[in-house]
C-alpha cells in the first residue's frame, strides 16, 4: 500500500537559462537556451514522492494567474493531489531565475510571490491532513512561522517530519530541533554552522555541530561527493555516484523526497539515505527541474546496473 506523504511547501515557475559562462558585471552575452519549467523546491518534492510511487498531497500557494493555472495542471497530471492548493489573488504565482552553466551548476535567484502568503491559519485549516499522513515534507521556502505550525501540528499527532534547511534562515529557528532529520546542502550546512566546508572534513565538523544543537538526525547533501548521515551513533559518509551532470537544479528536492519515501516506507535512516544517494545522483542526468526527476522504475533500474556494471 502506497504511503501517505503531505509536502507543504513553495511552487514556482523556473525560467530557466543555459549558458557556456556567468556573464561579467555590465556585460550582455548570448545564453545557449532558455525554458519555462514548472518547479519550486515543494512541487518538485512532491512531484518527486508521486514519481516514486507515494501517495502525495501538497499545501500550497499560487497566483490567480496563468503560471498559477499551468503549475496546478501539471501537478495534477504528474499525480499530485492540489486540492489543498490554493490561488491568491493578491500576489503572483512565485518565480524562480535559474542560470545553468556548462559544466551543470546553477544559481537562483527566487521571487517567493504568492508561496510568502502561505499563513499558519492556511496549515491549521488542513490540520486532519497532517494527522492522516504517514510522514510530512518541508522547506523553508514558505514563512518560518508557517514552518513552525506545521511542525507542531506533526508533533501533536506524533507524524514524521523531514526538513529541507533551504534557503537557509538568518537565525537558528527552535523547530529544527523537533523534526526527525534535517537535511541541508553544503552551502545551507555553512550558513547554520558558520563553518567553511572544503573537504569531508569540516563537512563532519558542520554536522556534528547542528546535532550537537539538539537536532536529532542530520543528513547532509554533498552533491557528486553524496552525503553524510550524522546521528548520536556518528557520522558516516555515503560515497556519491558517478553520473555525467548535466543539470543540477532538482538533484537536492529529488534527494530529500526520497529519503522521505524510503523512511515512510520503514527504511532504517541509512537505508533511507543511500536509497536517496541513487535518486539525487540519476536526477543530474537530465536537464530541468520536474522533467529531469525520475520515476520509480527507472530508478530501480539504475540501482541495479550499479551495483551490476557487468550488464552495463
Amino acid at each position: 500500500m502506497a504511503k501517505k506523504i503531505t509536502v507543504i511547501g513553495s511552487i514556482n515557475m523556473d525560467l530557466v537559462i543555459k549558458t557556456s559562462r556567468m556573464p561579467k558585471p555590465g556585460e550582455s552575452f548570448f545564453a545557449q537556451n532558455f525554458g519555462m519549467i514548472p518547479g519550486g523546491k515543494g512541487a518538485n518534492q512532491a512531484v518527486a514522492v508521486a514519481k516514486l510511487g507515494e501517495e502525495v498531497k501538497m499545501v500550497g500557494k499560487v497566483g490567480r494567474d496563468v503560471f498559477g493555472d499551468k503549475l496546478l495542471k501539471n501537478l495534477r497530471e504528474l499525480g499530485v493531489n492540489t486540492d489543498y492548493v490554493s490561488q491568491d489573488s493578491s500576489a503572483s504565482t512565485g518565480v524562480a531565475f535559474i542560470i545553468v552553466t556548462e559544466e551543470g551548476e546553477n544559481s537562483i535567484l527566487v521571487a517567493n510571490g504568492a508561496n510568502g502568503n502561505l499563513f499558519p491559519e492556511d496549515i491549521e485549516e488542513f490540520e486532519s491532513i497532517i494527522k492522516n499522513s504517514d510522514l510530512l515534507l518541508m522547506q523553508l521556502e514558505i514563512p518560518l512561522r508557517t514552518v513552525s505550525c506545521a511542525v507542531e501540528l506533526a508533533n501533536k499527532h506524533k507524524v514524521p517530519v523531514i526538513l529541507d534547511a533551504g534557503p537557509p534562515p538568518k537565525f537558528f529557528p527552535d523547530f529544527f530541533t523537533r523534526v526527525d532529520i534535517l537535511s541541508p546542502n553544503e552551502l545551507e550546512a555553512e550558513e547554520l554552522t558558520g563553518i567553511k566546508i572544503k573537504d569531508l572534513e569540516s563537512a563532519k565538523e558542520a554536522a556534528q555541530k547542528l546535532l550537537n544543537t539538539g537536532i536529532k538526525r542530520v543528513v547532509l547533501k554533498l552533491g557528486a561527493k553524496g552525503a553524510l548521515l550524522a546521528t548520536r551513533n556518528g557520522v558516516k559518509h555515503i560515497k556519491g555516484i558517478k553520473v555525467r551532470a548535466v543539470d543540477t537544479t532538482a538533484a537536492g528536492d529529488a534527494f530529500t523526497a526520497a529519503l522521505a519515501v524510503s523512511y515512510a516506507k520503514g527504511e532504517n535512516i541509512e537505508g533511507a539515505t543511500v536509497f536517496a544517494n541513487y535518486v539525487g545522483a540519476l536526477t543530474v542526468t537530465k536537464f530541468g527541474a520536474q522533467p529531469s526527476i525520475p520515476g520509480i522504475d527507472e530508478v530501480e533500474s539504475f540501482i541495479e546496473k550499479i551495483k551490476s556494471p557487468t550488464l552495463s
